[in-house]
């Protein structure tokens, strides 16, 4: 998640949406927009999630330990102050949820928006 505050936020990750495994970004500046991309073949899988400031935009991309960078979302957010970043979790209507994170790293920010990042970070 990028947060910038209340109404200025990014959110990124795996979430079930009508029994599906989903692929999800909510974008909020003011407004909240949400776009979907199933990935039922991720159900198992170590997923990595990218989120990198390139000018006024983030670039969102998400990977499996054995796939390549997939890029999810390139979306207006032209805050460079007082960001901040971390993991989120959440299951707004259910108990019992569990989430496991790996690791949190911190790189290099992408340089082009058409050349992927390493796979080793």
């Amino acid at each position: 998640m990028l947060y910038q505050g209340q109404q200025k936020w990014i959110k990124a990750g795996i979430e079930l949406n009508d029994g599906i495994p989903q692929l999800a970004v909510v974008v909020t500046d003011g407004y909240s927009d949400w776009s979907l991309a199933p990935v039922p073949e991720w159900v198992g899988k170590n997923v990595t999630i990218r989120a990198s400031q390139l000018q006024d935009a983030v670039i969102i991309r998400a990977r499996t330990e054995n796939q390549s960078w997939r890029t999810v979302r390139v979306a207006r957010f032209p805050y460079e102050t007082g960001q901040q970043a971390g993991p989120f979790a959440c299951a707004p209507t259910r108990a019992g949820f569990q989430v496991i994170f790996t690791r949190w790293v911190s790189t290099e920010p992408d340089r082009d928006i058409h050349v992927d990042p390493p796979i080793k970070e």
